[in-house]
């Protein structure tokens, strides 16, 4: 009993043996990589996977005192989507969530590998971290120790390949022309706007870029809703006449656009057309018919 409180108070107070965990891929040389903004706004460099494609690596335990035994409770390694909606701290919802143990309860003498594999891991959802809600995808190993646990997360970023159907909107018989129906995320919007007619005065016309996350479902209380202008541009000063066209070139690569949808939540990027009318106390806008997306269609 005297030596179950001793080992007990060397844990406690930090005295006792520790290990450090290291998660490396098996193909970590040749994945890509994707800059991905994480919670203190900061962007960092994150593996990219697809939805069906295996996950395997290897688990490196360094025990930080050499010649002192770790007492263990088992080893696992463990594959999780997660979604945290930042207004209800503490409460996740794991919809995603493997694991595999690596090692039965016993000792560990020295640095120790383990290697695992996932197969064809669903991963339905994008990643995703914005002002209201984060979805995450993550791979967390746990040595499990009788009072605290050693754990190891390692995030991970995941594109979904979809497609999108074809939109069209018309305003104030104002035309929208453009080169294609559908531009990947880092393409160039080239196309021309047409005025057929023209009843009104116009002071100014701007093209923007917005992007809109719905949080919540159910009654209008339970939905939050945040729209943010991620670039905006004016193209048009003064009242144009019937017949009047207006070029357009706008390059996406320099921002951080995509088009996602999920079970709880809803971000949808899109380019609109807004128009400031003489005589009036507020913008009127316009949408456009454009869809944006993660990959060539």
């Amino acid at each position: 009993l005297a030596v179950i409180f001793q080992n007990n108070l060397k844990f406690f107070f930090g005295f006792g043996q520790s290990a450090e965990i290291d998660i490396r891929l098996d193909d970590a040389s040749t994945r890509k990589c994707v800059a991905t903004r994480v919670d203190d706004g900061t962007r960092q460099n994150l593996y990219l996977f697809y939805d069906g494609e295996t996950i395997a690596g290897t688990v490196h335990v360094r025990l930080k005192k050499p010649n002192q035994k770790l007492d263990h409770n088992g080893i696992k390694i463990d594959f999780i989507g997660q979604i945290e909606v930042y207004f209800d701290r503490g409460t996740h919802h794991d919809f995603t969530y493997l694991s595999k143990d690596l090692a039965k309860p016993g000792e560990l003498l020295q640095n120790t590998e383990y290697h695992f594999e996932f197969l064809n891991v669903e991963k339905p959802y994008e990643s995703y971290v914005g002002a209201n809600v984060k979805l995450r995808y993550f791979l967390r190993v746990t040595i499990a120790r009788r009072l605290t646990d050693i754990v190891k997360e390692m995030d991970i970023v995941v594109h979904v390949l979809s497609t999108y159907p074809d939109t069209n909107n018309n305003c104030l018989h104002i035309e929208f022309e453009y080169n294609k129906s559908k531009y990947h995320v880092k393409d160039v919007i080239v196309g021309k706007i047409y005025f057929l007619l023209v009843r009104i005065k116009i002071k100014y016309m701007e093209i923007a870029i917005l992007k809109r996350e719905i949080v919540g479902s159910g009654t209008p209380a339970n939905v939050f809703n945040e729209t943010e202008v991620i670039a905006k541009y004016e193209i048009m000063d003064g009242a144009p006449v019937k017949g009047e066209t207006i070029p357009i070139r706008l390059f996406l690569s320099g921002y951080d656009l995509t088009y996602r949808r999920y079970f709880k939540q809803q971000v949808r990027v899109f380019t609109s057309l807004m128009c400031l009318i003489k005589k009036l106390l507020f913008p009127r806008k316009f949408a456009c018919a454009l869809t944006l997306s993660d990959q060539f269609l």
